[in-house]
């Protein structure tokens, strides 16, 4: 018996009238997303960063040569608002991870590119997080983990389409 059984054990005897049979689930999943998101900043920061820089260094590395893309495109990859990604390119930019550059097909906007450096800290940031993240999930068989995976495919799905 875990710790997040203990507290369904007690709802359970304390609101008998409440089917509290999604808690554990929830419960457990918050707790790990706790030390997955601990464990990966402390990579992060190894290389200066944290979880929001690595991700904007990490969408345009994926994006592949020229490392290149507008903010918009970020945005979509990155859920967050047009302000924070200004935020988060305008702090890149400051350190010389990315620059901005006139988007030739839109004279309005703007695109915004890997630096040389940002480029080389980037992988070998990503290079420490996979290896990480390997770390992570080696409690789990291979079979495990990709039933896992299917699993968390379909609850993700479920959530995403409400």
């Amino acid at each position: 018996m875990d710790r997040i059984d203990k507290i369904t054990q007690q709802w359970a005897n304390q609101r008998p009238d409440l089917d509290i049979s999604s808690m554990g689930l929830i419960g457990r999943l918050s707790n790990i997303v706790f030390h997955l998101t601990r464990e990966m900043e402390k990579v992060f920061a190894q290389f200066g960063l944290n979880r929001s820089s690595f991700d904007v260094l990490a969408t345009l590395r994926r994006a592949g040569s020229p490392y290149t893309l507008s903010p918009g495109d970020m945005l979509t990859t990155l859920m967050v608002t047009s302000g924070t990604m200004t935020n988060r390119i305008d702090q890149l930019e400051k350190i010389g991870l990315v620059a901005r550059h006139p988007n030739p097909e839109d004279g309005r906007g703007f695109l915004v590119s890997l630096t040389d450096s940002g480029l080389a800290l980037i992988d070998q940031a990503i290079e420490k997080h996979v290896a990480n993240q390997a770390r992570l999930v080696e409690g789990l068989s291979p079979e495990e983990q990709a039933s896992l995976n299917q699993i968390l495919r379909v609850f993700l799905a479920s959530l995403e389409s409400q």
